[in-house]
This record gives C-alpha cells, sequence and structure tokens, in this order.
C-alpha cells in the first residue's frame, strides 16, 4: 500500500498534476469515442491530417493574442473546420478523392503552421504548440476540455443511432433520410472540436494519439459497438493516468509519455487480443466454438 501511495502522491502535493489528470479525464471521456468512428471509416490518417490543419489557425491566434486561449482556440477551429469542408467541396467538384484533398492542405497547413511560428515565436513557444503542454493546463483551459467533452457525449447519446448508420452505410441512409449529410458534418464538427481541445494538452504532432491509440486497442479486444466504446474510454483513463505518474517520477515529457503508454497497451494488444490479436489466431478453436 504504502508503493502505491507514493506513486500517487503527486496527485496529493501538487495542484499542477491534479489539473493534468482533470484534462487527461475529460478528453479519455470524449476523443476515444470519435478515434471510433474515425477508426470505423477508416478515416484515422484523414482525422491526422485534420488535426495538423489545426495548427496555422492556432499559431495565427498566437501571432495575433500571444498564448491566448481565446485567440488559439478559435484559430484552430476555424482552420480545423475550414479544411476539413475544403476537402469534402474539392472531392466533390474535382476527381480527387477525399483523403488525397486532405493529404494536400495536411502537408501546406503543417509548413504554413510552422512558418508562422518561427517568424516570431521562440523555441520554448513551437515546442508548446506542436508537443502541447498538459502540466500548464490552467481552469480556463479545463473549463473548455469539460466542455467539449461534455457537448460530444451528449451529441453522440442524441444522435448514435443515425450516426452509426452514416457511418455503416451512408447510401442508405440518405435514401431513406435527409440526415445524412447532417450526421456527416455533425461528426467533423465534433471531430475538430475534440482535436482543438486536445491541442492544448498534446499540442498538435500527439493529440491525435489520444483518439486513435485506444479505439484501436480496444477493436483488437471486441467486435461489439458499446464495449468498443466504453473500452477505447477505459484504456484511454489508464493511459493517461499511468503516463502522468511515470512522467513525473521518470522526469519525462508528459505528453509524450501518455502516448507511449497507450502505445505499449496497444502492442500488447496486437499480441494477445482475443478479437484479433496474433496469438489468439494461432491457438486453434474448438469446432464451432465462437
Amino acid at each position: 500500500m504504502e508503493g502505491i501511495a507514493s506513486l500517487l502522491a503527486p496527485f496529493a502535493e501538487f495542484g499542477f498534476m491534479r489539473r493534468a489528470l482533470a484534462g487527461c479525464v475529460a478528453l479519455s471521456v470524449s476523443a476515444p469515442l470519435i478515434g471510433v468512428f474515425l477508426m470505423l471509416r477508416r478515416m484515422s490518417l484523414v482525422g491526422d491530417a485534420i488535426q495538423h490543419a489545426i495548427l496555422p489557425g492556432a499559431a495565427l491566434g498566437y501571432l495575433v493574442a500571444g498564448l491566448s486561449l481565446g485567440a488559439m482556440t478559435l484559430g484552430g477551429l476555424v482552420a480545423g473546420l475550414a479544411v476539413a469542408l475544403l476537402a469534402g467541396l474539392i472531392t466533390r467538384t474535382t476527381n480527387l478523392r477525399e483523403d488525397t484533398a486532405i493529404a494536400t492542405f495536411y502537408i501546406l497547413s503543417l509548413a504554413l503552421g510552422v512558418t508562422l511560428l518561427t517568424a516570431r515565436g521562440t523555441n520554448v513557444d513551437v515546442l508548446r504548440v506542436l508537443f502541447g503542454s498538459v502540466l500548464a493546463l490552467d481552469d480556463a483551459t479545463l473549463l473548455l476540455m469539460t466542455g467539449v467533452s461534455s457537448i460530444t457525449v451528449l451529441a453522440l447519446a442524441l444522435f448514435l443511432r443515425p450516426m452509426v448508420l452514416e457511418f455503416a452505410d451512408s447510401g442508405f441512409l440518405r435514401s431513406v433520410s435527409a440526415a445524412g449529410g447532417a450526421m456527416h458534418f455533425l461528426f467533423l464538427g465534433l471531430a475538430v472540436l475534440n482535436m482543438v481541445a486536445a491541442f492544448h494538452a498534446l499540442g498538435t504532432l500527439l493529440s491525435i494519439g489520444i483518439m486513435i491509440l485506444p479505439a484501436a486497442t480496444a477493436r483488437l479486444w471486441t467486435n461489439d459497438l458499446t464495449r468498443l466504446m466504453a473500452s477505447s474510454v477505459a484504456i484511454a483513463l489508464a493511459s493517461c493516468s499511468v503516463g502522468l505518474v511515470a512522467s513525473y517520477h521518470l522526469e519525462l515529457a508528459s505528453g509524450p509519455a501518455i502516448i507511449l503508454v497507450a502505445g505499449c497497451v496497444y502492442m500488447a494488444s496486437i499480441l494477445a487480443g482475443r478479437a484479433g490479436g496474433l496469438l489468439p489466431r494461432l491457438i486453434p478453436r474448438r469446432h464451432l466454438e465462437g
């Protein structure tokens, strides 16, 4: 018990550790749910591209108002939504596929964002935007992250069935209801909101990890959508908690430590996951065993 108490002591002793944990909990409740849908729609790389598209908007907000929560959030939100909508427009008006259109915006956005940051920012500012500052979350940022998490969970609770149908068979949903396009844009809006919230904690380069890694890990253990969503949230919560503790005691960067823990769980699941892992596939099942 003393060993466990010493491991958890940082949360009792330091307010910045408690705020970091609270922010991670808020992210873990909503971001992995978005990751589940990105994975099921095979849009994981598209989500990564949209995440990086947030960078120039956040960088422009930084140039205008410094490390202002409102300016960087608004800039990132506008940039992310603009790239998602422009990519959809290009897909519908040219012969380019959506992933190709978003990939081109991803490259341009990353180059523009880094250029804007290095034009006036210091190396510390650039690193903070790119890799996040989960240990420097203030009350306003926590309120933003909690609000995004609440909106996401509420929207999924209200529109889960049509959203699942849109992802499973978008053509059928459009043939029986006018909600198909609305569900697609609602999901894109929720995805951008969560990416902007995660950006403040984990930065542009790492925040997509808290969405995709828990969802991909859970997929290796279950095929049921309800269990998949619940498992992805649990994995994200565990990864954030262990990552924060490890970063404190081992003196590591907290954001990368969280993503590395999630990555280790993912790698272990590749071996042992009962719904897609390597070892269960090598062990022969009994006849008629599910």
